[in-house]
């Protein structure tokens, strides 16, 4: 008979005494427990003890995680958290440098556990390592010089255990006094400080920009771009990871006002030539953090340009006006006409008139008004003037070969440039909030100082060669920018390493080779829709879906891991979840770590959490417990859904799904059809003969 499954077995370890087997009823008080285990071992003061897990977690058990206790789990018997974070903030206090040493580094260990972490700060915990950071590192600092490591281990040890205090969420970053902001950002302005010093003074000063505007402004006070800049020139790429996360972090909590003047900043000190050299151009991988912090820059950078796309021009703005005339003027250089006489004038509307026409505007007459359109509003007209007075030969080529083509073959370059820089706005998304999640950065947009420009000009040259591939008319414009869409699309997946780079795939991907790729594409859907392949299909799919099942629940079985995010600021913490072997139970803890908890999946229920982010899904089980996950990735996201859904017996629904369908299938009638190669499948079975008049011909073998 089955135990209990209010009853869990462990193993309880005490130091100096040989461990005991217990079992432990989920019902009964914590506290219950605790002194049955002290009495035990003859231990008075129950009270003062707890029960923690030995692994090197080393969390403390309270009635909010007991449910995560399991058959087999090993605890240990220690002191409680209330004495633990009393003792420690004695120790910390110690006369003796080595005492304080290791109380710091204890405390280091200890406050990654949010039960400790709120009675040491119950206790002005927090408080008192400020004032250790402020005053302290005054107070030792004629032995730096005999006893540099022993400092700087505890000035490392005390700022770690900072950060972790502070990732519970428990304290507001506003409480915190200018002095400490100062202590701080010395650490950071200092050429030679210690890696783990460095490193955590750069987290803390992302937080506190990330969380407070009082702080945000505090710190821009005291650190500039030019003090951060040496730190990315080094070979630590975690140091590098933190430098670009601050810099991020003061850029996105900046008043409108001031990023413009940031940027040109961030510009005069040539950050993002160090950036390439340093970072992206460095003999290393770019892991998944730096990769996301690199994709925050770019969305920032990008975002700059968002006030011009949602400007509107003003037709009587007379500076505005003359940008248009400057175009004209590239293309035409048209010699000044004389305007001494009304007859002159005129002629001079009718010129320019002309020349708008041929230059491509919807409204010939007064082309300020093709702009009064956002997006993509004066980024536009500001594209236009960039290509027309850097890329001048090219300008004039493709305004003076469509004004030479008939009107309803020519590509209007006006209308083209404003709707282009529509459709590159939507691709980088401009204008939006970078994602918490994604790591899709593009190196060769850190290879220019106007690298969105330069993306417009290299993008315009492709449509005007597109529009003649395809031998357009205006009644095609759209049906063109489809492609060029395509194009641009498929030629950044490639993750091209320069813009140069980026030029030579979009002059492998003419229209005739995506008339291919779609081609290949369609070829499934159109090639195999006559009656008998769709019955053979019908026949075939329940075959390839368990197949597709098979796959997703052995994927669970192998197990991902999965980012831990904190709502303070984001870290490299990870958890793993698996599926046991026998699909019968899913394990999960933190990584490299034994498993915390297991999860029966008769119990689970799925709930979608589309309004927190796309990659988030939770599990709930036991009525009240709850498993949230955020994959790394789409692919990690459908593979886990997809899997959980074919454990609770539900149909699997992911696009990742339906690829692979279309795929399997594909493949699958491939194979069956070779031997009828260049043979007509009729849509119709054949007709069934008429009976014979007589069965004469039947032969009696008796």
């Amino acid at each position: 008979m089955p135990p209990p499954a209010d009853i869990v077995k462990v193993a309880i370890e005490w130091p100096g005494a040989y461990p005991k087997l217990m079992e432990i009823d989920q019902k009964k008080p914590l506290s219950a427990i605790i002194k049955e285990v002290c009495d035990g071992w003859s231990l008075a003061n129950h009270e003062y003890y707890a029960l923690q897990h030995a692994d090197s977690s080393n969390f403390y058990i309270t009635e909010k995680n007991r449910n995560e206790i399991k058959n087999g789990t090993i605890l240990r018997l220690t002191t409680s958290p209330a004495q633990n974070a009393q003792q420690l903030h004695e120790r910390i206090q110690s006369s003796s440098m080595d005492a304080k040493l290791e109380a710091l580094k204890d405390l280091a260990s200890l406050s990654r556990d949010v039960t400790f972490a709120q009675e040491f700060i119950n206790l002005d915990g927090i408080f008192l390592l400020t004032q250790m950071v402020e005053s302290g590192t005054e107070r030792y600092q004629k032995l730096q010089k005999i006893m540099k490591p022993c400092f700087g281990d505890m000035l490392s040890f005390t700022l770690t255990a900072f950060v972790e205090l502070m990732d519970h969420g428990i304290v507001s970053w506003d409480t915190f006094s200018v002095a400490f902001i100062k202590k701080i950002a010395s650490f950071v302005n200092k050429s030679a400080m210690d890696t783990s010093i460095l490193q955590r003074s750069l987290a803390i000063l992302e937080s506190m920009v990330l969380n407070s505007h009082d702080l945000y402004q505090k710190v821009a006070q005291e650190i500039t771009i030019g003090q951060l800049i040496p730190h990315l020139q080094g070979t630590d790429q975690e140091i590098q990871t933190y430098t670009i996360a601050v810099i991020n972090a003061l850029f996105l909590k900046a008043p409108d006002e001031r990023r413009q003047e940031m940027a040109n900043i961030l510009a005069q000190k040539q950050l993002r030539s160090i950036i390439l050299t340093h970072v992206i151009r460095a003999q290393r991988a770019i892991n998944n953090e730096m990769a996301h912090q690199l994709y925050v820059l770019q969305v920032l950078t990008f975002n700059l340009l968002e006030d011009r796309m949602m400007t509107k021009m003003d037709p009587q703005d007379q500076a505005q006006r003359d940008i248009i005339f400057e175009l004209r003027r590239i293309a035409f250089d048209a010699e000044s006409e004389p305007n001494t006489s009304s007859g002159s004038m005129e002629k001079r509307k009718s010129m320019y008139t002309r020349d708008y026409k041929k230059l491509g505007f919807i409204n010939h007459v007064n082309p300020a008004m093709d702009f009064t359109q956002t997006p993509p509003g004066m980024l536009a007209l500001d594209n236009m003037l960039y290509f027309a007075k850097h890329h001048q030969d090219a300008y004039i080529r493709i305004v003076l070969e469509n004004s030479s083509r008939e009107d309803k073959h020519e590509c209007p370059f006006g209308r083209s440039s404003i709707e282009l820089t529509k459709m590159l706005c939507d691709i980088l998304k401009v204008g939006e909030l970078p994602s918490e999640t994604c790591n899709d950065f593009h190196p060769m947009f850190f290879t220019h100082d106007r690298s969105f420009e330069e993306f417009f000009c290299i993008c315009i040259q492709l449509l005007n060669k597109t529009w003649k591939e395809m031998r357009a008319t205006s009644e095609d414009f759209n049906k063109v920018m489809q492609v060029v869409k395509e194009q641009v699309m498929r030629a950044l997946t490639t993750k091209p390493s320069s813009l140069d780079q980026f030029k030579s795939k979009l002059q492998n991907l003419s229209y005739t080779e995506i008339l291919k790729i779609r081609q290949s594409e369609r070829m499934n859907q159109e090639d195999f829709q006559s009656r008998p392949i769709m019955e053979l299909k019908e026949k075939i799919q329940p075959e390839i879906l368990e197949l597709i099942k098979q796959q997703r629940l052995n994927r669970l079985v192998e197990g991902t891991c999965f980012r831990k995010l904190n709502c303070r600021r984001r870290q490299d913490k990870f958890w793993y979840c698996r599926l046991s072997p026998n699909h019968k139970v899913l394990h999960y803890g933190d990584l490299e770590e034994s498993p915390q908890g297991e999860v029966p999946h008769e119990s689970l229920q799925d709930k979608r959490l589309e309004e927190v982010l796309e990659l988030a899904f939770s599990i709930l089980y036991d009525s009240n417990c709850q498993l949230n996950f955020i994959a790394p990735d789409k692919h990690e996201y459908c593979i886990w859904t997809d899997g959980l859904n074919a454990l609770l017996g539900k149909d699997m629904m992911s696009d990742l799904t339906r690829n692979d369908l279309d795929t399997l299938l594909s493949m699958e009638i491939k194979l069956r059809l070779l031997d009828l190669e260049n043979i007509q499948i009729p849509d119709a079975p054949p007709p069934i003969p008429k009976e014979p008049s007589n069965y004469d011909f039947v032969y009696d073998c008796n």
